[in-house]
């Protein structure tokens, strides 16, 4: 061993801190705690049987050497056109040469800056936004502007002051980072007449649009919204999906959605990275799709997670006290609650673990340092009946704190 080997790490590297969600997780695995913790869709939503069969039916094919063999960057050619279809269907003007399968939509968030950020550079993200997001392009150098959000989204007033105050100083970000459908951590929905303010200023400051859309397949009341990348459809977009929350996360499979010329960049990036992923899982993803199983266990999984978001509704309006407040997500699988403006999260965390129940605090998902009063909590992963009791304990380390 090296005599200092914090000498040899580069600065990125020294400088970075692991995930704080992740590092929490690792006191949650005790089996009497009851967690809100992770982001983790429920074990239940996976389809084993009809992947047991898919798997069994590639390697009884032509398919099976295939699957086995390196892969192009790009992503298998047949996932990339069944993913193509179904966003044709929500308006987006593309072909497979816009699309690009990554490992996971997390790798997506790692080459991003791999390709746009130079230490120093700007972007925009919201306040709160989500933290693999955030520490992805902090990594990279990134300086991170904050905008506050509403019950609609991202404020585009603030952050048309926010590029009016950035081009004063000369200065202008690489792109705004946005998660406009059930955003992690709120849980808010953007509706389309705020995309389509967001898409106006971007226009007008000459600055790319990176849509993050891990949960806009789960819906579970309320009428879609436009996707951003679908109302603009100039290129000025980039969008990302994921099959971690609708199919399984192991799989790690997700994609890029963006121009031609940007796809291609990141198709370089991803090369130094892992030169392909998995083709075995991309044939897996590309037979369950084209089954049309995918559509129908879908609804499944929505039906699912409406009554355990309800659930938890049901049982916070229950059992909290006066002061504390939570957002009604339409979809997804978080709510965020916020604490009276005295109280602080993280001192609440170690009362609530001895309750036995965990959240993740919600200033990690602020750029800025700011929401210590605030948690995420997420209703997919545990039954309705831990819900229901995991929201009784929190309500109990609340009240403790409470003046």
């Amino acid at each position: 061993m090296v005599s200092d080997l914090d000498k040899v790490f580069n600065r990125q590297i020294r400088a970075q801190k692991k995930s704080a969600i992740r590092e929490v997780l690792k006191l949650t695995q005790r089996p009497d705690i009851i967690s809100f913790a992770g982001g983790l869709p429920s074990p239940e939503s996976f389809p084993v049987e009809h992947l047991r069969k898919i798997v069994c039916n590639i390697f009884d094919s032509e398919d099976a050497y295939l699957a086995l063999q390196y892969g192009t960057t790009e992503g298998d050619q047949r996932l990339r056109e069944l993913l193509v279809e179904r966003y044709r269907q929500q308006g987006l003007e593309i072909d497979t040469g816009n699309l690009m399968i990554t490992t996971a939509s997390q790798q997506a968030l790692d080459l991003l800056p791999k390709v746009f950020i130079d230490p120093g550079d700007k972007i925009i993200c919201g306040l709160p936004s989500y933290l693999g997001g955030i520490s992805a392009f902090g990594f990279y150098g990134a300086k991170m502007e904050g905008v506050k959000l509403d019950n609609y989204g991202m404020r585009s007033d603030l952050l048309e002051d926010k590029l009016k105050k950035m081009k004063a100083f000369g200065e202008k970000p690489k792109f705004i980072y946005t998660i406009p459908d059930f955003q992690n951590p709120a849980g808010i929905t953007m509706p389309e007449s705020r995309r389509q303010e967001i898409i106006d200023i971007a226009r007008k400051h000459d600055v790319l649009i990176v849509e993050d859309s891990p949960y806009r397949e789960l819906r579970f009341e309320g009428n879609p919204q436009k996707m951003i990348f679908a109302m603009d459809n100039t290129g000025q977009v980039i969008s990302l999906g994921t099959f971690s929350k609708i199919l399984a996360p192991g799989f790690r499979i997700g994609w890029v959605i963006a121009h031609e010329e940007i796809i291609d960049k990141l198709v370089t990036a991803k090369q130094t990275a892992d030169l392909c992923t998995s083709p075995f899982v991309q044939k897996i993803a590309a037979k369950y799709l084209e089954t049309g199983i995918f559509e129908k266990h879908l609804e499944t999984i929505k039906n699912m997670y409406r009554d355990k978001r309800d659930t938890m509704l049901s049982a916070l309006k229950e059992h909290m006290p006066a002061g504390v407040t939570w957002t009604e997500p339409e979809g997804g699988l978080f709510l965020f609650l916020t604490l009276p403006e005295y109280m602080d999260a993280e001192k609440l965390f170690m009362q609530a673990i001895e309750e036995k129940v965990a959240f993740v605090l919600g200033n990690v998902f602020y750029c800025d340092g700011s929401g210590r009063n605030t948690m995420r909590l997420n209703f997919s992963f545990a039954s309705r009946e831990m819900n229901i009791e995991g929201v009784k304990r929190l309500a109990k380390a609340i009240r403790k704190n409470i003046k």
